[in-house]
């Protein structure tokens, strides 16, 4: 069998990355010596890549069929590790599966034999039912964040995929919690346990409490989140219908904002998370939905509107900042009648929010949809060249470009969006007429 002959240096040039850390050397390093692997590290500190790099020095080139099988327990997440295998720049086709996707896409992306496999176990198991993913060749197999998987109910749909793998020879399996028992059918064969688990929270990160002189707390966040200003911010509450009243409340109130959980469409998904992401948008409302699997640079404040009704919870919701290099502040909002949850220190610094109705700084940035993406043979190359040529946009007009299969999002500097629409309304992209508008 031949094996992937590809630089570790060249994978991290391609990631922006100088170096390994430590959690990912030890990975290596582990990987070598142990079939099984059960790697215990906190959010943020490239598990990802920890897990990617040892199951690629085992991929086969020569290889036509699927060798590796990564078990997500969301499409965010599926999607964020499809994006980190692309960049690493392998050569290795790699497919993901999720609910959301369109079957019939997936399935015509299944008809040639992905080498890499991520998908959740829903819709895994819902293809090798069908015929259109075969697992005798699958030798490696990865969990990651087996215990959320195991936390949402998809015990059943995970025994089901494990006993159709003849072939594993390896196993990893990650987490930010150790407080997960691990299944048998799993069938660890003594593991090697790597556990970089901190127990405590990022140096980098910064926990203040602002207390609300009402039981609803609303007024207080609107006044943080005008002391705040226009940094990045992901406001959490614990249900859905309270993510949409509070982004409802927080429009009329003049604040630009956009909210995501568990019930929207994908495309409500893919939009609301690409305005945040191109800073369309400063704020994201959301659930819990968001505190795993989402990777978004960048965000300065989480801001826990509702408490969490875990500790592992106020964990991964802060785990959304402070991430790598970067710095970042949680702020809990207390009404007169909440105390400050027994896991956070009672001494945790007080804000003090001053009056103010002063609104922060609308995004420069507005989000164009375009109704044509990988599947018509679009890239960001082409967007970026119909824009620059037909609507005289400069270089630093055009934002953050996101292409999925049917469709993209650019985003543009607000100020030259309606001579954008203006001149592009009769053009083609590629000698084709697509639809291009503001996404809604």
């Amino acid at each position: 069998m031949q094996k992937f002959t590809g630089s570790i240096e060249e994978i991290l040039s391609n990631l922006k990355i100088e170096r390994l850390n430590e959690v990912q050397e030890a990975s290596l390093e582990a990987n070598h010596l142990h079939s099984d692997i059960l790697l215990l590290a906190d959010t943020g500190s490239g598990k990802t890549l920890a897990f990617l790099l040892p199951i690629l020095q085992r991929m086969d080139p020569a290889n036509p069929n699927t060798q590796v099988l990564i078990i997500v327990p969301s499409r965010e997440l599926a999607i964020q590790i499809e994006l980190v295998f692309k960049t690493m720049g392998t050569g290795f086709k790699v497919t993901s599966c999720y609910g959301g996707h369109l079957r019939e896409t997936e399935e015509n992306n299944l008809k040639q034999a992905p080498a890499l496999l991520i998908g959740t176990p829903g819709r895994l198991a819902d293809h090798i039912r069908r015929g259109n993913i075969l697992t005798d060749s699958i030798e490696t197999l990865v969990l990651d964040e087996f215990d959320k998987s195991l936390e949402l109910g998809f015990l059943e749909e995970m025994s089901f995929i494990l006993g159709t793998l003849r072939s594993l020879k390896k196993r990893i399996l990650t987490s930010a919690t150790e407080t997960v028992e691990i299944p048998d059918f799993i069938g660890l064969v003594d593991p090697a346990r790597l556990n970089f688990l901190s127990g405590v929270r990022s140096p980098a990160l910064t926990v203040q409490i602002v207390v609300s002189d009402k039981k609803d707390k609303f007024d207080t966040l609107f006044q943080l989140i005008c002391f705040l200003g226009n940094r990045s911010a992901i406001v959490f509450c614990n249900h859905r219908e309270a993510v949409e009243r509070t982004s409802n409340l927080l429009k009329e109130k003049g604040i630009v904002n956009v909210f995501y959980h568990g019930a929207l469409e994908q495309p409500e998904r893919d939009v609301a998370l690409c305005k945040f992401r191109n800073g369309s948008s400063n704020i994201l409302v959301t659930t819990d939905l968001a505190s795993r699997g989402l990777d978004i640079p960048n965000i300065r404040y989480i801001i826990h509107y509702h408490l969490p009704l875990t500790e592992e919870a106020f964990i991964h919701r802060n785990g959304r900042t402070a991430r790598v290099e970067a710095s970042g502040t949680a702020l809990l909002i207390l009404s007169p009648e909440e105390k400050l949850p027994a896991y956070i220190n009672p001494d945790t610094e007080q804000m003090k929010i001053p009056e103010t109705n002063e609104l922060p700084q609308k995004p420069k940035w507005t989000t164009l949809f375009v109704a044509a993406g990988k599947k018509n043979k679009v890239n960001k190359i082409d967007i970026v060249g119909f824009l620059s040529n037909k609507a005289e946009l400069k270089k630093e007009d055009i934002g953050l470009i996101e292409v999925k299969d049917f469709f993209s999002f650019v985003a543009v500097r607000k100020s030259k969006i309606g001579q954008t629409l203006q001149l592009i309304k009769n053009e083609k992209i590629k000698n084709k007429k697509v639809k291009i508008d503001v996404a809604k």
